[in-house]
């Protein structure tokens, strides 16, 4: 299932995501050598709609052309079926981001062993640090998610923003298995199809490969605004999703991402509902605390107490492939 090749294919620096199967027929890894031999590793493309990825890595390897990269990369290109019908994933795939080693619900799948190959082949190389590169649905500002608070992930994290999310992280993504291997980050990019967040991610890319280190002094802790993730929040199966104007047992507002990276107050309407308890809200050890921070009042889904959503979309395809959203609180003294 998974090619891995040590040159680049003829046309992938100048194709599209959907291009890509014509390219490269499927999941590929291409190790690229540099002047430093230690790799640095990075994913595009777990998910199928989400192009930056491809956008960055092409705009630093078209830079290099003829010449030696700074570092030796592996460039793990994902879901190019998906790419190719612009969709984060096919009905009949899992989540390309559900199936590192740590999955629970993906174990046995030929996707998960690819992962875990994948992964394996990261370590033994001693990789210099594994970057996963994302686009988000709604609105959202650039951040990382992070799975420790190590100096040299924090000082990964700030090559990229500010902003970073510490989170034990859901169980079978890439960052969260690297976790105690290799120092790993996700970067979120804000939407696809952006030349400005092409760019970005191609800069903070190339800054990585530059670094011959990414911790700073044993005493100097890099300056982030560091949020912590309280909980991910997911519709019950078993709930009709609509838009407002709709009939369903949860109307969604088409623009609740406005409330991404805002404290939002507890009262806050998240949608309508007629259901007594639309969603679930899992924390870092696995419980449902959905109650703890949700409750429906004359048919609207409020929050009770106040916290910062992320990655907040009103796209009822987005919302049962993935989640509705995350809660965050801000973590002070950083």
């Amino acid at each position: 299932m998974l090619t891995i090749r040590h040159s680049l294919p003829e046309g992938l620096l100048d194709c599209s995501a959907e291009e890509l199967g014509t390219i490269i027929g499927g999941p590929t890894l291409i190790e690229l050598a540099g002047e430093r031999a230690q790799p640095l590793f990075v994913s595009i493309l777990m998910h199928g709609n989400e192009d930056v990825g491809l956008g960055a890595i092409q705009r630093i390897l078209s830079r290099y052309r003829g010449s030696q990269l700074p570092r030796s990369l592996m460039l793990l290109i994902g879901n190019v079926e998906a790419a190719a019908a612009g969709r984060r994933r096919l009905d009949h795939q899992p989540d390309f981001n559900r199936v590192w080693p740590g999955t629970l619900d993906h174990v046995a799948c030929a996707e998960a062993r690819m992962m875990s190959s994948v992964h394996a082949r990261v370590i033994e190389r001693g990789a210099f640090a594994a970057i996963d590169l994302h686009n988000n649905t709604g609105r959202n500002p650039h951040y990382s998610v992070i799975c420790s608070d190590d100096a040299r992930v924090l000082g990964l994290a700030a090559l990229f923003t500010r902003r970073a999310v510490l989170f034990r992280g859901v169980p079978g993504t890439q960052t969260a298995s690297f976790t105690g291997h290799v120092p790993a980050m996700t970067a979120e990019c804000g939407r696809p199809g952006s030349a400005e967040n092409e760019a970005e991610a191609a800069r903070f890319v190339e800054s990585v490969m530059t670094r011959e280190s990414l911790s700073r002094g044993k005493d100097e802790r890099p300056q982030l605004d560091l949020y912590h993730t309280l909980g991910v929040v997911r519709v019950h199966p078993h709930v009709s999703l609509s838009s407002e104007e709709e009939s369903g047992d949860l109307g969604l507002d088409p623009a609740i991402d406005r409330l991404n990276f805002v404290k939002a107050p507890a009262g806050q309407v998240f949608g309508r509902t007629r259901h007594p308890m639309p969603v679930a809200m899992i924390d870092e050890t696995g419980r449902d605390v959905a109650r703890d921070f949700f409750a429906v009042e004359d048919g609207a889904l409020r929050l009770t107490r106040a916290a910062t959503p992320a990655m907040l979309t009103g796209d009822p395809r987005i919302v049962r492939q993935d989640c509705l959203g995350y809660l965050m609180e801000e973590l002070s003294g950083n």
